[in-house]
């Protein structure tokens, strides 16, 4: 076990940790090529590309980094409501918990779940993202299990199930977003949760999430999103019912360019998270 993640206090492990990393990328050589029926080629090369600047806060993931401590926090206080043994005022209240990370990327979630106490697995198509991840986390002692690997071939090795699971800003890039979800739902134990953030298939999600951010804006590249791939509430809800998982309302999610802050509100037209529960 790492020897940094005890006595870190909440307010930090809510920061999304880090800053700029030129760290070299450092490829999986204990892992097959990630593959399965979710992945997307072209999204996988788009990200890989990008992938020694996940932990840029001025680069093309500045949005990310901004909303970071909005979705930690939901995730935070979601897990601590549902698993009524956890003591809230404890540093780490989530010693010995698996989560699962899926579509990590560089690690801009696994990292605070990790100095919460979580045993984090993050999991990635891209060999790219994983050595970025590894690398930040490195620097930081973290002992983050990463896998260059899809959902598909972790559920197939026989991983044993986690108490929680995160696709976040995940399912509007895989190419079939229904048997992603169920993969994902079916590394659930029961009892547990999984979190899925996305963005809605709306007008205003068109406007604001591909014409404003990637061509007014510019918070991300041209041609990160596909608005034909964004996911309508109910659509995850549909995917859901074919599992063992039973999906609460979605929360929306708002940018408030004033503050230049994001916050959870009633809005679900543009970015949404939902939360699934296996009862």
């Amino acid at each position: 076990m790492a020897l940094t993640r005890k006595n870190i206090p909440e307010t930090e492990a809510l920061a999304a940790s880090g800053g700029e990393n030129s760290a070299k990328d450092v490829s999986d050589a204990t892992n097959s090529p990630a593959s399965g029926f979710s992945i997307d080629e072209g999204e996988v090369a788009r990200f890989s590309a990008l992938a020694a600047k996940w932990w840029d806060v001025k680069g093309e993931f500045a949005p990310l980094h901004k909303f970071n401590p909005t979705r930690v926090r939901f995730i935070r206080d979601t897990c601590l409501l549902h698993f009524p043994h956890l003591d809230g005022d404890d540093i780490h209240p989530f010693d010995h918990m698996r989560l699962l990370d899926v579509g990590c990327g560089g690690g801009l979630l696994s990292e605070p779940m990790r100095r919460m106490g979580f045993e984090v697995t993050g999991l990635d198509a891209s060999e790219k993202n994983i050595g970025t991840a590894r690398a930040h986390a490195a620097q930081g002692n973290l002992d983050i299990r990463y896998l260059a690997q899809t959902v598909e071939q972790l559920a197939a090795s026989g991983e044993p199930q986690f108490d929680v699971v995160l696709c976040m800003e995940v399912i509007e890039h895989v190419a079939d977003p229904r048997e992603f979800l169920k993969t994902c739902a079916s590394l659930v134990k029961p009892g547990g949760l999984m979190f899925v953030a996305t963005l809605n298939r709306t007008t205003k999600a068109f406007a604001l999430g591909i014409v404003a951010a990637e061509y007014v804006l510019r918070w991300v590249p041209q041609g990160t999103h596909d608005w034909n791939k964004f996911l309508k509430p109910s659509e995850i809800e549909d995917f859901l019912s074919e599992t063992d998982l039973t999906p609460d309302p979605a929360v929306g999610v708002s940018y408030n360019p004033i503050l230049d802050q994001w916050a959870l509100s009633n809005d679900i037209a543009v970015n949404y998270m939902m939360v699934a529960r296996h009862f």
